[in-house]
């Protein structure tokens, strides 16, 4: 993202906080797909995603005036929109969260059908280690590989050292290898 990109969103969230609404408009805009595919990976129900991205947006329009600039907006927005989450999660712990199947689309380049029958096998392999992954391992790989945010950035969003993420990211990927090792058939 350009530096005018960042000043336009930080102009944004300074109108937003003086009660602009079209300004307020304007940023929804700007994150409203992003936002919401997140929490609809996490989640994996429509309506529940448009709930969260609602209250996420309500607490823009309270807390505008408190926003500090110290991050990038949109780290502050994602940072919001991982502890709504996160929180969602936690009440319904116990239940079965799934991965958006978009994460695992296949590129059309005329592959075979055994290609295509092959590659979503594979796909249901990641997707069901990733599925046994805790939360936090499972968000943090989300947000580095799907959102393709620094460990810097997820830190932020996270509110954990770097050092905290690269860790979580580690072993993540360990468990992820060791998963698909069993599943394959194959030494991890």
């Amino acid at each position: 993202m350009s530096q005018s990109e960042e000043d336009r969103q930080r102009f944004l969230i300074a109108r937003i906080a003086a009660g602009d609404e079209k300004a307020f408009a304007a940023l929804y805009e700007t994150f409203e797909k992003r936002l919401f595919a997140f929490i609809r990976s996490k989640l994996n129900d429509p309506n529940e995603a448009a709930d969260i991205l609602h209250e996420i947006f309500m607490d823009v329009w309270r807390k505008a005036g408190k926003f500090e600039g110290r991050s990038k907006v949109s780290t502050w927005l994602m940072s919001i929109a991982f502890h709504k989450t996160v929180d969602r999660l936690r009440k319904k712990k116990g239940q079965h969260v799934a991965l958006d199947d978009e994460a695992f689309e296949i590129a059309d380049e005329g592959p075979g059908a055994a290609d295509i029958l092959q590659s979503a096998q594979e796909a249901a392999h990641v997707k069901t280690c990733l599925d046994k992954l805790p939360d936090v391992q499972r968000l943090v790989l989300h947000m580095a590989f799907f959102e393709e945010l620094s460990y810097a950035r997820i830190g932020e969003v996270m509110d954990r050292p770097e050092g905290t993420i690269k860790t979580r990211v580690y072993h993540a990927k360990q468990a992820m290898k060791k998963c698909l090792g069993l599943l394959l058939g194959e030494a991890a």
